[in-house]
């Protein structure tokens, strides 16, 4: 069932703090947040999106570094400072005219929940908390910010025959 349910993925969906990054926030004196991104996440978003996979990002937090990192690496829908996630998700899925069965969603923390709960498959880094858990189908055992989205990202393409890139290029993932 988890095979075929990897078959059926066109579209990703990420959180940001806890699930792209370790969930550490340090802000500085100016009251900017920065965040710690992991270069396989990124590596494996982009190749995601060079092959036509749907990427996008929902988050609660904010920050103009963030929108950079991700239009860096081909994402373009890129929703942040989303408090109730469950109405862009919708609107989300009419824009681009996909079903919820075919979104996977990695989230970490309880702002995910009703979003997981819609989606056609739902994950989590190994360190979310145990209402998440319980909703997933998929619990990687990478924790957030080492790794996570790689691991789930590279199953899906790699059961689709999409993981190998002929022409990789080592600048890709760390713009």
């Amino acid at each position: 069932m988890f095979l075929q349910k990897l078959k059926e993925i066109t579209t990703f969906i990420f959180d940001v703090d806890g699930v792209l990054t370790d969930g550490s926030v340090q802000v500085t004196d100016n009251g900017q947040s920065l965040r710690t991104f992991n270069i396989k996440d990124g590596y494996a978003m982009q190749l995601a999106v060079k092959k036509g996979y749907n990427l996008c990002i929902i988050s609660g937090g904010d920050g103009i570094a963030m929108v950079k990192r991700f239009f860096n690496l081909g994402i373009t829908d890129v929703f942040l400072g989303s408090g109730d996630k469950v109405p862009i998700f919708k609107q989300y899925l009419s824009d681009k005219k996909i079903t919820a069965g075919e979104v996977l969603y990695m989230g970490d923390d309880i702002p995910d929940l009703n979003v997981m709960k819609l989606v056609g498959l739902a994950t989590c880094p190994a360190d979310a908390v145990e209402e998440i858990k319980a909703v997933s189908t998929f619990i990687s055992p990478y924790p957030g910010g080492k790794t996570a989205v790689r691991d789930i990202i590279e199953k899906v393409m790699k059961v689709q025959g999409k993981w190998y890139d002929e022409h990789p290029n080592a600048a890709d993932s760390s713009k």
